[in-house]
This record gives structure tokens, C-alpha cells and sequence, in this order.
């Protein structure tokens, strides 16, 4: 069993690279990327200042260095091996162009200093440098040169001036936002405290509730309770959650007022007393609680009742009911032990609440979730974000899956993995 483990975790790093590769191969020839978008900004914002021609009074250095900056400079191997981190960025690339009869060029080089450095008037250092034609830097203050690179274009007459430097996924870094210039790490983080609590809720809500009503179901069967608590059970999971969130929305928070229209928490959240922001959060979290946990309650009950049926009809039930043992005993003893064990396939992927949401749910109560955060990626063409909620979400499907393996091992013995 321990090296069917090791191999799971071994097959990770594959799976991993096929599903990035996948994505990251789409985002290279999607149309209408953050490049595009940038030219044609660029080209809106010369417009507005009457410039005639807009889309074309970028020079082809302007055009190469915004394709630097966005990481489009590159063929699709290379551009991947570089956000995987297994090949430097070229970072802060420069193209300085020889005119004829030219023999150098002169160019501004910046180094960011130490974070904690940083001053709003004193952000960069520039170094004043100059670019010989066959492509060496030459400067007073060398040890600022150190960490530049250049590359001749002899074909083009010009050189590449650029910082080469490992930033990426193997350094833990998952990239910047192109469009809220934020690092996407920082971005997933913000909205993770959302998601572990929806999550959580969600996860102990229908196991504390789901597993009693299954097996009352299962002991009550074909009574009125199981018949009328199954119809209710099958008419709210055939409610899309999004459309009971809308219903809930506008009439017991629009029209009667009773919880608020949307919101994680209230905008005086910060000046409430501890009572009062537990408070505040149960208040907002009710509704959409409630459209979560719809869907999954029918799988659940249906799940523990079918199974505890089944074991309640088995022999070794029926001789423990012959030798003695009470009815009670041989259910909740010997059948609902047996009846649980499915159930362990879906405790492995409690790991998921850290990334938990719904996108049209979290649209309509405004929750800044980990789903919206998602949609709005793909919307806005964010790829830097698009790859780090991949990564993690992937990461988190397989881990999931191992330990659903590991608790179906632990709660039944007979089961070994070879």
C-alpha cells in the first residue's frame, strides 16, 4: 500500500505538467489577450490626443517591448519552460536601436532596490550605460551592470538589453496580474478565507444532517416520512442553486428584508463587537448557504440510505438479529459501519474547500469569492491568474483523490492497493 501512495503522489508532477501545458498552449493562440488589449489602448490614448494613424505610430521596438513585458516574445516551449521556472525571464527588455553611421547608444538601466527600500521618489536606480555595436555594456559603475544581459540583432542592427532572472512556478511564484497588476498568489489568498468558510460550513452542514436522515430513511422505509422528505429532498435538487439564490434574493432580502442582499460582511463590519461580527457573518452567510447545501443533499441522504439498506438485507445482520442482538445494535453497530465506507470516497476532497465557490452564486449575493475570481480571469483574459488558479486547483483535485484512496483503505481492511 505505501508504494501505491509514493506512485500517486510521484504520478502529481505529470499530471500537473500535461493540464498546465494544455491551458497554457490555449492562451497562446486565444485571441484578444492582454497584448492586444495593451495595443489597442495604447493606440485609443494616442487617438484622444489627436494623433493621426493611431494603430500604427507605435514604433516595432514599442510593439516588442509590450510583447516582453506580457511574456508573448517567446515561442510556446521556451515561453512554458519559463513559467515553469526552468528558464530565466528576461526581464525589464530594452531594444536600442542603431541608426546608420552609429557606433553607440546610450540607455537607461533599472535595478529595483530591496523592498523595504522602496520610497515613492526613490523607487529605481538609473544607471547610464552605453551599447556598443557588437553588443557590449559599457559603464563606470559596473557592479550595476552585473545582473544585465544583451543580445546583438545584427540582422535588425540592434541589441536586446534584458535582466535575466528564475521566477517561476518551481520558485513559487505564480506571476502577476495583467489586469489589477497584483501577484496572483496575493489575489488567490485574499479570497481563500471566503472559500475555507463556505467550504467548512458547507462540508459539517450536510454530513451532520445528511447521515441521521439517511438512516432514519433507510430504517422508515416507505412510511410517510421517507416518502415526503424524499420529494422535498428531489424538488430542491432539481433547483439550480443559481435560481433559488435569485428567488431568495428578492424576496427575503429585497422585498421582506430580512437578510442582507449580498456581501460577505457589512461596511461597518470593523467597528462591530466580536458577538456582533460572528453575528454579522451568520446573517450574511444564511442564504447562501442555502443554495449551496441544496444540490448536495439529495446525493448524500440518497447515498447512506441506499447503502444501509443494502447491509441491513445481508446475512451477517440477519445472524446478528438471530443470536441476540437488538435492532438497534445490528443497525447502528454491524450495517452502519459497513454503510459508511462510500461515503469515505468524498472525505478526501474536504481539500477543496480551500478553493470552494460558485460562480453565479457569488455573482448574485456579490461575494468577492475564489469562483468569481476564476470567471473574471478568464473574462478579462488574465492568463498570469488563469495558470496559478489552474495550478492550485489541480493540485488540490489530486491530493483530494489520494486521500479519498487513503480513508477507504483505513475505514474498510479488506481493500489493499497494490
Amino acid at each position: 500500500m505505501r508504494d501505491y501512495f509514493i506512485r500517486r503522489f510521484l504520478l502529481i508532477v505529470p499530471t500537473l505538467i500535461g493540464a498546465t501545458m494544455v491551458v497554457f498552449f490555449i492562451t497562446r493562440i486565444t485571441p484578444g489577450g492582454p497584448l492586444e488589449a495593451a495595443l489597442q489602448k495604447a493606440a485609443a490614448m494616442q487617438a484622444e490626443r489627436g494623433m493621426k494613424d493611431a494603430g500604427g505610430s507605435l514604433s516595432e521596438e514599442q510593439k516588442e517591448e509590450m510583447a516582453a513585458y506580457y511574456g508573448f516574445d517567446r515561442p510556446f516551449f521556451p515561453a512554458y519552460l519559463t513559467w515553469l521556472g526552468l528558464m530565466p525571464r528576461e526581464q525589464d527588455k530594452q531594444f536600442i536601436k542603431f541608426e546608420q553611421a552609429q557606433s553607440e547608444m546610450p540607455v537607461s538601466l533599472q535595478e529595483l532596490l530591496p523592498r523595504e527600500q522602496w520610497k515613492p521618489n526613490n523607487a529605481y536606480r538609473i544607471t547610464h550605460a552605453t551599447v556598443s555595436d557588437d553588443g557590449k555594456l559599457t559603464a563606470d559603475d559596473a557592479k550595476a551592470l552585473t545582473s544585465w544581459r544583451t543580445r546583438v540583432e545584427k540582422e535588425k542592427n540592434r541589441v536586446q538589453v534584458f535582466r535575466p532572472e528564475y521566477g517561476g512556478l518551481l520558485q513559487g511564484n505564480l506571476g502577476v496580474s495583467t489586469r489589477y497588476n497584483e501577484y496572483v498568489w496575493n489575489m488567490i489568498r485574499e479570497r481563500m478565507p471566503i472559500s475555507i468558510f463556505y467550504g467548512l460550513a458547507t462540508f459539517f452542514i450536510t454530513y451532520i444532517i445528511c447521515i441521521p436522515l439517511g438512516i432514519l430513511k433507510a430504517i422508515k422505509h416507505r412510511t410517510v416520512l421517507d416518502n415526503v422528505s424524499s420529494v422535498l429532498i428531489f424538488v430542491g435538487y432539481a433547483i439550480p442553486g443559481f435560481v433559488l439564490a435569485s428567488v431568495l434574493v428578492v424576496y427575503l432580502a429585497a422585498r421582506l428584508n430580512w437578510f442582507p442582499t449580498g456581501g460577505f460582511v457589512s461596511e461597518d463590519f470593523a467597528s462591530l463587537s466580536m458577538g456582533g461580527k460572528v453575528w454579522d457573518v451568520v446573517h450574511h452567510a444564511v442564504l447562501p448557504l442555502v443554495c449551496y447545501l441544496i444540490g448536495s443533499f439529495a446525493f448524500m441522504t440518497m447515498l447512506v440510505k441506499n447503502n444501509l439498506m443494502d447491509n441491513l438485507a445481508a446475512d451477517y445482520v440477519r445472524t446478528a438479529i438471530a443470536k441476540g442482538a437488538g435492532f438497534k445494535r445490528a443497525v447502528l453497530v454491524h450495517a452502519l459501519r459497513n454503510s459508511l465506507i462510500p461515503l469515505a470516497t468524498t472525505l478526501g476532497h474536504i481539500v477543496s474547500i480551500f478553493v470552494a465557490g460558485s460562480v453565479l452564486i457569488e455573482m448574485i449575493f456579490e461575494i468577492n469569492g475564489y469562483g468569481l475570481l476564476g470567471y473574471y480571469s478568464i473574462l478579462d483574459r488574465d492568463y498570469p491568474l488563469v495558470m496559478g488558479i489552474l495550478v492550485l486547483d489541480v493540485l488540490l483535485l489530486m491530493v483530494g483523490n489520494i486521500l479519498s484512496d487513503f480513508f477507504v483503505a483505513l475505514t474498510d481492511p479488506r481493500i489493499r492497493f497494490d
